[in-house]
């Protein structure tokens, strides 16, 4: 064997052992779905899933997690469609206007992307229980419309597209918002697509703001749903429990599949010049 033709098969070998290592915890939740309580805990461990689905509507059923799909799929889109908005317009405003305190709105931008949500927690419920938000849709939407992230990627994508653009647009009597809609959008639709698939899940994903914000089941999201279908089942059941999870990777995955070639090459901006 050459060296060439060895140094392919270990660089091989290591891309299935990375791939084994990372999607190891989906394959585990997917067998253990399948099994009963018994087979869970068999020694040695039964690695292969059974053809029993039971535990299924068992999960979907214990705690009501049909309503909260839906509660986190309101939010996810509404907070990615609303965050992917203002970061567009603020993007456009710090990119392609002069105004004074340019460079420190910028700078505050890029702070903002320090200060996660458990860091500002606090403040944020004491604003959301002012404006008697708490148990509504609004809370778990109105804290995450502004995103430092989006609007710093956005900017990075507009900084790589030739300022030619913009002069020929305003020969031709463009005006900047149809610039911005009919130009710019056309040629970040990539980033856009990428940025998609991150907010989407970064919402669904959220817990401790969801459990802080909302009281009544009927608000409750999916992550918040999942901790109470293991507290339900005295953590003895994970075979309802896993397939509780696996209920709940269905949407994100849907996301991702649906805007994978945008996600691939979003961040790649280089190569969109």
């Amino acid at each position: 064997m050459t060296s060439r033709k060895r140094n392919a098969l270990i660089y091989n070998i290591l891309i299935i052992l990375s791939i084994l290592v990372v999607s190891m915890p989906v394959i585990l939740s997917l067998v253990i779905s399948t099994q009963t309580p018994t087979q869970v805990y068999s020694s040695p461990p039964r690695l292969a899933p059974s053809n029993d689905f039971s535990n299924y509507p068992k999960a979907w059923e214990s705690v009501g997690l049909g309503r909260m799909i839906f509660n986190s799929t309101v939010a996810a889109v509404s907070v990615t469609i609303g965050k992917i908005i203002m970061s567009l317009l603020a993007a456009f405003a710090l990119t392609h206007f002069e105004f004074k305190g340019k460079n420190l709105l910028f700078f505050i931008v890029l702070i903002t992307l320090l200060l996660p949500i458990p860091v500002r927690i606090v403040a944020l419920f004491q604003i959301t229980s002012s404006f008697h938000w708490i148990d509504t849709f609004w809370a778990l939407i109105v804290p995450f419309l502004a995103s430092a992230t989006a609007t710093f990627l956005l900017i990075q994508r507009f900084k790589t597209i030739p300022s030619e653009l913009l002069d020929a647009a305003k020969v031709d009597g463009c005006s900047p918002m149809r610039y911005l809609f009919q130009i710019l959008l056309p040629l970040s639709s990539n980033t856009i697509g990428a940025l998609v698939v991150i907010q989407f899940i970064y919402v669904w994903n959220q817990y401790l703001w969801p459990l802080m914000s909302t009281n009544s089941r009927e608000m409750r999201v999916v992550q918040i749903g999942v901790k109470m279908l293991i507290n339900a089942q005295a953590m003895n059941n994970w075979g309802i429990i896993m397939a509780g999870v696996v209920i709940t990777m269905i949407p994100p995955l849907l996301v991702f599949f649906i805007m994978q070639e945008s996600f691939m090459k979003g961040f790649a901006l280089a190569s969109e010049k």
